[in-house]
């Protein structure tokens, strides 16, 4: 069955900009932290966590965390989980999951080109017969994956603020490959509903900054940019 890729935000550190405007206080003052989170206008928190970004002090966004359940194929999973920091994984197991519903991914440029297309979903149905007659010959789980192509998977992630905001600047990028660039944009168009003003300037460096680092390779969205801008 074929399936595109799917964020779902289940769950937020409750209150994420209080959370982040308390600690930025706390830094400075000789009040606890209780008194400090529960005698701030909403005012208050926006415009101090607004400071607090445009100063660069992130250390106090790692206080709130986001949980996200993710599908989207093996290959882009295996990118996913090489950010570390600040982040914790849990993805389905193949070793003790059967794969019965073989669900996947096509990439559009596959599924662009009627030939091409053609050839993918019949490969993608002969490896699952060739995977489930395994199975059915006793073969455990753990052996008959090995005949599996990167089909879809499931994986739950938490990001803390600052982690995630990271990990939106590297994906976000017309360069990133597309699966983890639409996953990216999924989970900052998520965020944004329950923490805007944390997430008001995520994105690529080309729209947050102003320049790209990718030099040569750049996809010349910065040209466009600076061209408005010099409108």
């Amino acid at each position: 069955m074929e399936v595109k890729p799917k964020v779902e935000l289940i769950d937020f550190t409750e209150n994420p900009e209080r959370n982040v405007a308390t600690a930025a206080r706390l830094c400075y003052s000789k009040k606890g932290a209780v008194q400090l989170n529960q005698e701030m206008s909403q005012e208050e928190v926006e415009n101090l966590v607004k400071k607090v970004m445009q100063m660069g002090h992130t250390s106090t966004l790692e206080h709130t965390y986001f949980f996200f359940h993710v599908r989207c194929s093996r290959v882009t999973s295996h990118q996913i989980v090489r950010q570390r920091i600040g982040t914790s994984y849990s993805q389905r197991s193949q070793r003790y999951v059967t794969e019965d519903d073989f669900s996947y991914i096509t990439p559009p440029k596959i599924k662009n080109n009627e030939k091409a297309y053609q050839i993918y979903k019949e490969k993608m149905a002969e490896l699952e017969k060739t995977y489930l007659e395994l199975i059915e010959l006793g073969i455990p789980k753990e052996d008959a994956r090995f005949i599996l192509p990167t089909i879809k998977t499931n994986i739950v992630i938490s990001y803390n603020a600052r982690s995630l905001i990271h990990f939106i600047r590297l994906r976000t990028c017309n360069r990133a490959q597309w699966e983890i660039r639409s996953i990216a944009n999924q989970m900052l168009k998520e965020v944004k509903k329950v923490a805007p003003v944390i997430f008001e300037n995520a994105g690529p460096p080309c729209e947050m900054d102003g320049e790209c680092p990718e030099g040569d390779l750049s996809c010349g969205k910065i040209d466009r940019i600076k061209e408005r801008e010099n409108k």
